[in-house]
C-alpha cells in the first residue's frame, strides 16, 4: 500500500473543493452561503446534509455524519483511504510523492495512462458515429437492439480497420509510445494498434475513469475470439475488475445487493433497463478478487443471472460457492435454455426479468437440483453422493451461522433427518473454532481490532461531539494502548483536540508521516458502524480496554506468585493484591453533563 509525503498531502488538502467532490454523488441545492442535500447515510425527506461554502467538512444534522472529502469517498463510495487520496489527487491535479522513493513504480503516472485511454475512448466513439467504416458496426448494434441513447450512455465505439490509426492520432497529441505500450493500446510485438475492426466497450475503474477496453468482433472474418480485452496493465487487472461497477457502485453499496452476469452487453442492457446494480466478470472466471470487491461494498445478497446453458449452470455452482463461503446469500436465476439477459430484455422487457429475479432459487436448492441432473436422488448410493458433495462445500464456508443453517436446510431439501448428514449441524461450534483458528493463522491481532474500534469512534464523532472526547480521556490514557500506531494516533488526536485544530482524516494522515499511521487510518475506517449508537458503542469499547488492563494486572500477579521466586511473605502480599484487584472490576467513569436551564 503506497504511503505519501506530508508535503504532497498538504498540497492536496489545499486544492480540494468539497462541493466539487460531492456534486457527482448528491443533488446539492444552494441555501445562502451553504449547500444542502438529502443525506446519503440515512433515509430522510427533508435535507439535513449541509456543506458551508469554503469549508472542508460536511455535516448531517439528522444522523450526525461528519467528515471531509476522504471520509465521504470512504463511507459513501466505499473507497479505501489510498483509493480516495489517489482519486482526489487525480481530480485536482496534485502529484503524489511516495515516502520511500525506492519503492516508486517507474514509468508514466496513472493519470497520464488514464488520459491516453480516455482519448482513445473518445476517438473510438467518434469513429463509430461519424466514420464511413464505422457505419457497418453501427448497423450491427442497431440490429442487436442497441439504440443511440445506449451507445452514447456507455460510450461504445469502433476501432478502425486501419492498424495504426489510433497510434497516429495519439502521437499527434504528444502521447508517447511508452504510454501506448503501458496502456495496452498498441501491441508490444508489432507496435500496431491492439484493437482493430472491432466494436469497443470502455472498461472503467469504480470511479468511471477508462482503464482498458473490451472489443467484440462483428464480422466472421475478423481474426481472434469473439471478445478480446486489454492485456494486463498497471491499471487493468482482470481478476480484480468488475465490468460496469462505475455505473452501479453507489446503488450496490446502498442496497447491499448485486446482479452478476457473464457478458458486458448483458450488464449494460440491465443497467440501461433500470437494474443499475449489475456487474460482470472481465473476460475470465469470476473469482475471489471479484467477490472481495463486492463484499467490500457490503453486499449481502447476489443474484446470479448467468446464461441458461450448461456452462452457465456450472459457473453458477462455482460462483455461488465463493459468495456463500463469505456469508453472502445467493439466488440463482433460471434463464431459458440458450437465453441471456440481453436477449430476454429485448424480447420480453424489464417486467419479465424482474419476475425472474423473484422466482430465483436459493443456492442450496439450485445446487441439489443441478447435481440431481447427473446423479439419481432416488438411488440411496447416488443420493449419498449428492449429500456428500454438498456437505463438503458447506464445510468450507467461513461463517458458522451460514454453515449451520445451510446444513439444516439441506436436510429439508433432501428429505432426510439432520442426524443422517455426514456433517452434524449440532457440531457447528467446530466451524466457529476453525474460523477462529484461521483468523489466528492469518495474523489478526485482537488488540489492534479493539483499539481500532475506539479510534474509529473518535475519528467519526469526536469533532462534532466533544463530550465523547471528554468521556474517552476521562477513562483512557496513551498507556492503555498496546499497539504503537494506535497509541501515536490517539496521542496526536488529543494534541489537535486541545489545540483546537482540524482532526479530519487528511490532517491526521499529514501529521502521522509514517507508513503505519496512514495504513492504520485506512484500516480502521474500513469497518462499518452504527453512528446512532455512538455513546453506547464508545462506553462498550472503553470498558473492554479497561477490562483488558484489569485482567492483565491479575495475570501478572499470578505469574509472579507461581514463578517460585517469591518469599512466603511476598507471595502473601501478592495474593492480597490479587484479591483486592479481583474485587474491584473496572467501570467506565461517566462525565458530568452540563446543567439544564
Amino acid at each position: 500500500m503506497p504511503m505519501y509525503t506530508k508535503e504532497s498531502l498538504e498540497l492536496l488538502r489545499q486544492r480540494i473543493d468539497l462541493v466539487e467532490v460531492l456534486t457527482p454523488h448528491l443533488q446539492l441545492h444552494r441555501a445562502g452561503a451553504a449547500f444542502k442535500a438529502l443525506c446519503p447515510f440515512h433515509e430522510e425527506k427533508t435535507p439535513s446534509f449541509i456543506v458551508q461554502r469554503g469549508d472542508s467538512h460536511y455535516h448531517c444534522f439528522g444522523c450526525g455524519a461528519h467528515g471531509d472529502a476522504i471520509a465521504f469517498l470512504m463511507n459513501n463510495v466505499k473507497m479505501s483511504f489510498t483509493e480516495a487520496v489517489e482519486h482526489l489527487a487525480e481530480r485536482f491535479g496534485v502529484p503524489l510523492e511516495k515516502m520511500d522513493a525506492s519503492e516508486e513504480v517507474k514509468g508514466p503516472s496513472k493519470s497520464v495512462l488514464k488520459e491516453a485511454l480516455d482519448r482513445a475512448a473518445r476517438l473510438y466513439h467518434f469513429l463509430l458515429l461519424h466514420s464511413e467504416e464505422g457505419q457497418k458496426a453501427l448497423e450491427y448494434l442497431y440490429q442487436r437492439g442497441i439504440d443511440l441513447d445506449f451507445i452514447r450512455t456507455f460510450q461504445i465505439g469502433y476501432a478502425s480497420n486501419s492498424p495504426d490509426l489510433l497510434k497516429r492520432f495519439l502521437y499527434a497529441q504528444n502521447v508517447s509510445e511508452e504510454v501506448l505500450l503501458e496502456t495496452g493500446l498498441i501491441a508490444a510485438s508489432s507496435k500496431r494498434d491492439f484493437f482493430c475492426d472491432r466494436i469497443t466497450f470502455p472498461i472503467r475503474d469504480p470511479m468511471g475513469a477508462v482503464i482498458g477496453f473490451s472489443a467484440r468482433k462483428f464480422k466472421e472474418e475478423t481474426y481472434g475470439g469473439k471478445y478480446i480485452n486489454t492485456s494486463e496493465t498497471p491499471l487493468f487487472k482482470k481478476s480484480q475488475v468488475l465490468f460496469a461497477l462505475s455505473y452501479c457502485r453507489q446503488k450496490i453499496a446502498k442496497e447491499r445487493k448485486a446482479i452478476i452476469v457473464e457478458g458486458q452487453i448483458d450488464a449494460l442492457r440491465l443497467i440501461h433497463s433500470g437494474f443499475n446494480y449489475t456487474v460482470a466478470g472481465q473476460g475470465t472466471a469470476f473469482g475471489e478478487g471479484h467477490v472481495r470487491e463486492l463484499c467490500h461494498l457490503g453486499v449481502n445478497h447476489v443474484y446470479l443471472a448467468l446464461d441458461g446453458d450448461t456452462a452457465g449452470q456450472e459457473a453458477a455452482v462455482k460462483i455461488g460457492h465463493l459468495f456463500q463461503r463469505k456469508g453472502v446469500e445467493v439466488t440463482v436465476i433460471s434463464l431459458p435454455p440458450g437465453a441471456d439477459p440481453d436477449s430476454l430484455l429485448k424480447e420480453r422487457g424489464p417486467t419479465y426479468f424482474q419476475d425472474l429475479l423473484g422466482q430465483g432459487k436459493d443456492y442450496l436448492t439450485f445446487l441439489f437440483a443441478h447435481l440431481a441432473k447427473t446423479l439419481d436422488p432416488t438411488s440411496p448410493s447416488q443420493k449419498n453422493e449428492i449429500i456428500k458433495s454438498i456437505t463438503e462445500r458447506i464445510s468450507d464456508w467461513e461463517q458458522p451461522v451460514m454453515a449451520y443453517e445451510s446444513m439444516r436446510k439441506l436436510a429439508q431439501i433432501a428429505d432426510i433427518p439432520e442426524s443422517a448428514l455426514p456433517f452434524d449441524p449440532n457440531r457447528s461450534p467446530h466451524v466457529a473454532l476453525q474460523t477462529r483458528a484461521l483468523a489466528a493463522v492469518s495474523g489478526i491481532d485482537p488488540h489492534r481490532i479493539l483499539e481500532g474500534d475506539l479510534l474509529r469512534w473518535l475519528l467519526l464523532r469526536g469533532e462534532t461531539e466533544p463530550k465523547f472526547v471528554e468521556l474517552i480521556t476521562a477513562n483512557l490514557k496513551p498507556k492503555h494502548f498496546r499497539i504503537a500506531p494506535c497509541r501515536r494516533l490517539f496521542e496526536r488526536y488529543l494534541e489537535l483536540y486541545h489545540e483546537q485544530k482540524p482532526r479530519d482524516l487528511l490532517s491526521l494522515a499529514i501529521d502521522l508521516d509514517d507508513n503505519e499511521g496512514q495504513l492504520l487510518i485506512s484500516e480502521i475506517m474500513d469497518k462499518k458502524i452504527n453512528l446512532q449508537r455512538a455513546e453506547e458503542g464508545i462506553k462498550e469499547t472503553i470498558h473492554k480496554i479497561l477490562l483488558r488492563e484489569w485482567m492483565d494486572q491479575r495475570e501478572a500477579i499470578k505469574m509472579k506468585i507461581h514463578s517460585g521466586k517469591c518469599s512466603d511473605e511476598e507471595a502473601l502480599e501478592l495474593a492480597r493484591q490479587f484479591d483486592a484487584i479481583k474485587k474491584n472490576p473496572p467501570a467506565v467513569v461517566l462525565i458530568s453533563q452540563p446543567a439544564q436551564n
